[in-house]
């Protein structure tokens, strides 16, 4: 399961994302992304994933995607450091 919160108070808009980024829950994410980047810009978006517990292969490439198109990404666990630190390393290859 994955719960989706969209804050927009303040500048830039953020995303939270609690659970896990795998599965359906990856199609729902990205419809979530797809929706609010085009309202704000994509690099007006801040990922917050300090509560996801588990990334699947969709997972990742959904959150390179994100990275690409200029969101910030950061999550406080070790799991998803590492994910956002590969993705980071990934992206300054290309």
């Amino acid at each position: 399961m994955l719960k989706i919160t969209e804050e927009n108070h303040d500048r830039p808009t953020t995303l939270f994302l609690e659970g896990r980024l795998a599965g359906p829950w990856v199609d729902e994410a990205e419809r979530q992304w797809d929706d609010v980047s085009l309202r704000v810009g994509p690099s007006s978006l801040v990922v917050n994933l300090h509560a996801v517990s588990f990334v699947d292969g969709a997972g990742k490439r959904l959150l390179g995607r994100m990275l690409r198109e200029g969101a910030e990404l950061f999550g406080a666990r070790l799991l998803t450091k590492l994910v956002v630190e590969e993705l980071r390393l990934e992206s300054q290859t290309f």
